[in-house]
């Protein structure tokens, strides 16, 4: 596949030891080393004298595929399945963790108009929406811890504790009626119950898929926006059919019986080979991550002003009525479903950073749209856009942490480390605007929304160049290919060359990564998917991407 977001680079020096000798017949080897003899630091050396000795005789490396399939490793990325009934089991659990996760996260505007007229009236909004905040921020933060509990394989513990705080959670907020049982009970035990499940459902997709990696995250992530349909609706009904503590009951429930199918269909296929830290600390030297991770938490903080005011905001200022005001909610989470499966499909094809960026200036856009609105029409409209919109931008982070991280291992920590900024923002963003509110009206609202989004977008085209370069979209040989293509020895020629243009060489042309396997004429179908996975995992040691 093209490489779309990458730059091209110096090949590999003359010197640079390669992995296999070209005296062999076959073209790949003829002395094989022990990948004891030589290491480095990075481990490179013992990749490379795995390789030498797998080129040298068809069954040892017969027997090293069945050894490395045994003890796959995580770093290993042609050994991902990339497709089958058990990787799509894995997007289906995930979905269904998103709809309990971000779909209840996305749901609390209804609450806030609810707890605002009704149950907390004699708050501020402002104190209101710290309730929200603080739940949208475990959600997030707790994923730092969550992240590294998950590179250490415990997944199912992990997996299980969240679902009991969500279904416990909502359960004890049925019984609130002070507004530190509700703190407790809303902010607290359903924002650290969904702060378990977060990471898992991305982190989990990454070890089953590789191209299609983007999609199936987009694919899992639309349970978000199910979840944020489908619960303003039920809730709004319910509060008026039955009252707020059964309608919250039956919220539980829902969640219990959707939060049994990722707890039965999701496991782990590989499990990093040591425990990894709580904080990867060379992420703090990674320049594009940290920038990243920067726009994230001014992003998030804008973010949620459409999520959690545009109801109040069409209520107050006559724009819909209660019955109608509720819907803007599920219309802007039902627009999002789209905002997360089509972007995310399109990453895939140009990049994700091409597709992100534009989502996030537009989020900007249209949060300052809403300062002249005064129709229901029109406030639908601008609803249903930013829905679509902000699908993108809280879906396709995701698989940028992947793109981000150059050693697979870590992708868990670094994934909490980035939702850890982001979560900073949300906790921080809501209150604000709460305060915002009360001193400048809505108008105020949407400017600082619309402010943080934009210039959120603006650090993410730093991060881009930062990372790749500036041109927007390029069909260029990346730094990787040239470093498979040397390391291998494989030749790029066809076999009637003459010795001199078929010496090995870094190549010239545009190819992607999985081109490696067409370009080596010489060797066997399986000596060429051997080096073509031995190369992926140099790759990933080397930090190439």
């Amino acid at each position: 596949m093209w490489n779309k977001e990458e730059n091209t680079e110096e090949a590999p020096k003359r010197d640079e030891k390669p992995l296999v000798n070209r005296n062999n017949e076959d073209g790949l080897g003829k002395d094989a080393q022990s990948a004891s003899s030589s290491k480095d630091s990075n481990g490179v050396e013992q990749v490379e004298a795995a390789v030498e000795a797998k080129g040298n005789d068809p069954e040892v490396a017969a027997a090293a595929a069945k050894t490395e399939d045994k003890t796959t490793s995580v770093s290993n990325v042609a050994a991902i399945p990339d497709g089958g009934l058990s990787s799509w089991l894995q997007v289906l659990g995930s979905f269904f963790l998103f709809f309990n996760s971000w779909g209840i996260t996305n749901t609390y505007g209804v609450y806030q108009t609810y707890y605002q007229s009704y149950l907390l009236r004699n708050n501020s909004p402002s104190s209101i929406a710290w309730i929200g905040s603080v739940q949208a921020f475990l959600l997030l933060f707790v994923g730092t811890l969550a992240g590294p509990m998950y590179d250490a394989g415990y997944l199912r513990i992990i997996m299980a504790v969240g679902s009991f705080l969500i279904v416990f959670g909502h359960m004890m907020l049925s019984l609130c009626e002070e507004y530190w049982e509700v703190l407790l009970a809303q902010a607290f035990c359903i924002g650290l119950g969904p702060g378990l499940l977060v990471v898992p459902s991305v982190a989990i997709l990454s070890t089953y898929f590789r191209k299609k990696l983007a999609f199936s995250i987009g694919i899992a992530a639309t349970g978000s926006s199910l979840g944020g349909v489908l619960y303003p609706i039920m809730l709004s009904r319910l509060i008026s059919e039955t009252g707020f503590p059964w309608a919250v009951r039956i919220i539980g429930f829902v969640c219990l019986a959707t939060l049994l199918i990722p707890n039965a269909v999701i496991k782990m296929r590989v499990v990093p080979e040591t425990m990894r830290s709580l904080i990867d600390w060379s992420a703090f030297r990674d320049v594009p991550f940290l920038l990243f991770t920067l726009a994230s938490f001014i992003g998030f903080m804008g973010l949620y002003m459409p999520f959690v005011y545009v109801e109040s905001f069409a209520i107050v200022e006559g724009i819909a009525d209660e019955d109608l005001a509720f819907y803007l909610l599920s219309i802007l989470n039902a627009a999002s479903t789209f905002g997360r499966a089509i972007p995310n499909f399109i990453a895939g094809k140009i990049g994700p950073f091409n597709v992100f960026i534009p989502a996030t200036v537009v989020s900007g856009v249209l949060i300052l749209c809403l300062i002249p609105v005064s129709s229901l029409a029109t406030t639908i409209v601008i609803c249903a856009l930013f829905g679509f919109t902000s699908g993108a931008f809280v879906s396709i982070p995701a698989t940028i942490v992947v793109m981000l991280t150059p050693n697979r291992g870590y992708i868990g920590t670094r994934m909490g480390m980035a939702f850890g900024f982001a979560a900073i923002g949300i906790l921080i963003g809501s209150p604000i605007g709460g305060a915002v509110l009360k001193s400048g009206g809505y108008n105020a609202i949407w400017i600082w929304g619309g402010v943080l989004m934009l210039s959120s977008g603006l650090l993410y085209i730093v991060t881009r160049i930062a990372k790749f370069g500036w041109k927007p979209i390029q069909r260029v040989l990346p730094r990787s290919m040239k470093v498979i293509c040397r390391a291998t020895n494989l030749s790029t020629e066809d076999e009637d060359h003459d010795s001199d243009r078929d010496r090995p060489r870094s190549l010239g042309c545009e190819i992607g990564r999985d081109s490696l396997v067409r370009f080596a004429p010489r060797a066997s179908n399986e000596q060429r998917k051997t080096h073509a996975g031995d190369a992926e995992l140099l790759v990933a040691q080397r930090g190439l991407s």
